[in-house]
């Protein structure tokens, strides 16, 4: 059995970062980085899910709804990821994401 928990717990990090950002942040990058990790998560876990299907992706829901989406693509990957490096992989993704974001 995989541990997700550091996935898991590094995504909500990151959602709750968002959330307590002030809009200024936000605009200048913060929800484009959560944006673009939540869609990569999203891609990952369809080309687990469904490995010959077209990849859908994620619409921009704006940038109070990026921590939203974060989680929920988070949260989709943890039920599908089958190896210990993957998770570790992700949890690496996420904090090189909020590095950037900077929050």
């Amino acid at each position: 059995m995989v541990d997700t928990s550091p996935l898991t717990s590094a995504v909500d990090h990151f959602a709750d970062r968002l959330r307590a950002a002030p809009q200024s942040r936000l605009q200048r990058g913060a929800a484009a980085e959560a944006l673009a990790l939540a869609r990569e998560f999203a891609r990952w876990a369809q080309r687990i899910e469904d490995p010959g299907g077209a990849p859908r992706e994620m619409p921009d829901a704006g940038m109070f709804a990026a921590a939203d989406q974060i989680t929920v693509a988070g949260r989709d990957l943890v039920v599908v990821l089958t190896d210990q490096a993957e998770v570790t992989r992700a949890v690496e993704l996420v904090a090189e994401a909020q590095r950037r974001a900077g929050v």
